[in-house]
């Protein structure tokens, strides 16, 4: 990867497990950094099933199904809508098609098992 480290996808309750992220899904998002132009930081990459299921407890809209959890999503911060705008547009042009808008980050996913497909949603 040209912009990222496996590193910056573990899940914080298992260090080194950003390794478990989808090699082709990893390379669209390297893809999609270098068509953004700008820094992506990466807020939650892989997920264990145990750090997936307290992010539920303590209140936040964790899928029990989550792309996260098979290395097929990430979220990326954004906080403003100049930034935003060259995420969705950098990843729609590279072929990610799933993305979900927060007030501070942008997901991504590309799970192929999701039934919506080609999809934009908030949070």
């Amino acid at each position: 990867m040209k912009y990222f480290n496996h590193s910056e996808f573990d899940s914080p309750d298992m260090p080194n497990s950003g390794i478990n992220m989808d090699a082709s899904f990893l390379q669209l998002l390297d893809q999609c950094r270098e068509t953004a132009g700008t820094p992506f930081k990466i807020t939650s990459g892989y997920r264990t099933k145990e750090y997936n299921q307290s992010l539920k407890d303590r209140g936040y809209k964790a899928s029990k199904n989550s792309a996260h959890l098979k290395g097929l999503a990430v979220d990326i911060a954004a906080t403003d809508s100049v930034t935003r705008f060259k995420i969705i547009s950098a990843a729609l042009a590279v072929g990610i098609n799933r993305i979900g808008v927060a007030n501070s980050f942008i997901h991504l996913d590309k799970d192929p098992d999701k039934p919506a497909q080609n999809c934009v949603w908030t949070y």
